[in-house]
């Protein structure tokens, strides 16, 4: 298995933004980025966390599962709305 990039992190302002998203319970279209492949996914967010030196996103996929997902990995995010 290989070791993952470096973690570089995001700009405050999207932290803040994914924050709010948090605490609004809004679901989110996002973009990003796993390995080689691009994946588009509506998903709810639950909660931010720092683990090793990188932070991740906590959150659910539409088929109910939990995830962890490292932040710089995240391309774009915005509100899905409706």
């Amino acid at each position: 298995m290989s070791e993952a990039p470096p973690y570089t992190p995001i700009a405050c302002e999207r932290y803040s933004e994914l924050e709010l998203a948090i605490v609004r319970g809004q679901f989110l279209r996002t973009h990003w980025r796993r390995g080689e492949m691009d994946r588009i996914a509506i998903v709810r967010p639950l909660d931010l966390r720092t683990r090793r030196g990188a932070e991740y996103l906590i959150l659910r996929d539409t088929a109910g599962r939990r995830q962890w997902w490292r932040l710089d990995r995240l391309i774009s995010f915005e509100p899905v709305s409706g």
